[in-house]
């Protein structure tokens, strides 16, 4: 199905007989013509096409060449303006899986909403969040057998959770042997107030207040990339999401850059940060794993990423030998994987 609407016709060779011949160049000759994006060629020259006209076996210029290229291009990165896409969840690994659970319950107030035990695999996965996961996006973690600790790297940043009362949320879990390492209170330079929790882990979930009814509490995912434009092109062109807001902070000398597919108020984003002053890529560790989101067909999806630039690490189709539901995988420009799965096939597995 990858073919289908972005098929290469391959180079046709044809034998024709030139109607004077020419003494420098006795017997037959070989023509060929090639327009690559053209899925209306047809792939085995015929008697009309071999005996053509030489206007019409013509090679085509290399304007027109471009121009079809770019046309294949533009129709498949507008998909992404067509497709309906959320982030479905975010996973990654943890050491010791029931006091994780049972953290996330008591201090997040997050509801566990299935799990999922392979031994085959050796791993459990267990679903935490403020909802169904056919509307809200959740984190999925995955404990593996005999694993209890991960390095986190200097590039995963934190998740962030949106709360009515951060000094009420931050009191309750720094009161019960929680960590805090940074207390409630405005934001620097600004008036939003937030904190900094640990989990058991070691992961870090920034506190983000916010008034009244809170359609989506899990906020956001922080992300730090080394070169901030390369990754808005890709988030924006590759991944089809909407630059919302970026924010320089000179003093801190960080921009800050979020993105998603709907209004941050609503919807769990990206936040990606760039440290001006950072020398080398950054470490990704082994904690986080990826973020999956929905997509209603994987195989335009993957045409998008292509004609972004990107590359795919899976290519779309089932998941597995096992498991049917359709997936397509691709890296950011510093290695944050991102998985899109097709949106019928996961709400089959409810």
């Amino acid at each position: 199905m990858l073919t289908k609407g972005f098929a290469s016709a391959s180079r046709n060779l044809c034998r024709s007989t030139s109607l004077a011949p020419k003494p420098t160049a006795p017997g037959p000759q070989r023509v060929g013509s090639s327009i690559a994006g053209l899925s209306h060629l047809p792939a085995v020259p015929s008697a009309a096409n071999c005996f053509a006209s030489p206007v019409s076996r013509k090679t085509p210029s290399p304007s027109l060449r471009r121009t079809v290229t770019m046309a294949s291009a533009g129709s498949a990165l507008d998909w992404g303006k067509e497709d309906s896409r959320r982030m479905l969840h975010v996973v990654y690994r943890v050491g010791d899986l029931e006091k994780t659970i049972e953290y996330y319950k008591k201090h997040f107030g997050m509801q566990l909403l299935r799990m999922r035990d392979v031994p085959e695999g050796k791993f459990t996965n267990a679903f935490l969040g403020y909802g169904s996961e056919l509307e809200h996006c959740v984190l999925e973690l995955t404990y593996n057998y005999g694993v209890d600790s991960y390095p986190l790297g200097d590039g995963f940043g934190h998740f962030g959770l949106a709360v009515n009362d951060v000094y009420k949320t931050a009191e309750s879990i720094q009161s019960s042997g929680g960590q805090v390492p940074r207390p409630a209170g405005p934001v620097k330079g600004g008036s939003t107030i937030i904190a900094f929790a640990k989990d058991p882990t070691g992961y870090s979930f920034e506190l983000i207040q916010r008034e009244g009814k809170i359609p989506e509490p899990f906020a956001q995912v922080m992300l730090r990339v080394f070169d901030l434009e390369k990754s808005i092109q890709y988030y924006t062109q590759a991944l089809g999401m909407t630059l919302l807001r970026k924010r320089e902070n000179p003093e801190g000398r960080y921009t800050l850059a979020f993105l998603g597919y709907g209004p941050e108020e609503e919807n769990t984003v990206f936040e990606l940060t760039y440290n001006w002053d950072r020398k080398e890529p950054y470490n990704k560790g082994g904690g986080y794993a990826q973020m999956a989101i929905s997509t209603n067909d994987v195989y335009k999806t993957a045409e998008q990423i292509r004609a972004a630039g990107g590359t795919l690490t899976k290519e779309p189709g089932p998941a597995s030998p096992n498991i049917p539901t359709k997936i397509c995988a691709t890296t950011d420009p510093d290695g944050w994987k991102i998985v899109f799965v097709d949106n019928e096939d996961f709400k089959k597995e409810f």
